[in-house]
């Protein structure tokens, strides 16, 4: 199952608009169903108003009506691509127990459950 999803998130980094960083980033989520919604980072000139791969594709499951998730797959061109803060705190209000799958490549993975990357991550 992982390297379905990693495969998956590979084939965005095409997709992605990363104009002034030049860092493209791909990601795929799994609902608990089996379901996936892929994704894509979008940059833009105002910096605060881009949006990573990973909120792409969680956003775009949420708005078909999943809330719940088993894991994501994050890539990017140079490697291991690592949510950052922002995108584990947005994807813990979902799954804080999903798995998530990153690596140079699909036979060098490296997979942790959410809270283990956001001890501790805010809830209401």
């Amino acid at each position: 199952m992982y390297r379905k999803l990693y495969k998956e998130a590979k084939t965005m980094i095409d997709n992605a608009y990363a104009p002034y960083s030049r860092f493209k980033v791909g990601a795929a989520v799994m609902t608990t169903d089996g379901k996936i919604f892929k994704g894509a980072n979008i940059e833009n000139a105002s910096f605060g108003a881009g949006i990573c791969a990973e909120q792409v594709a969680v956003s775009a499951a949420v708005s078909a009506g999943e809330r719940e998730f088993d894991a994501i797959a994050v890539v990017s061109g140079e490697g291991s691509a690592w949510p950052c803060g922002i995108c584990r705190q947005f994807m813990y209000e979902f799954s804080p127990e999903m798995k998530v799958i990153t690596g140079d490549d699909e036979d060098h993975l490296e997979v942790y459950e959410l809270a283990e990357l956001l001890p501790k991550g805010f809830v209401l």
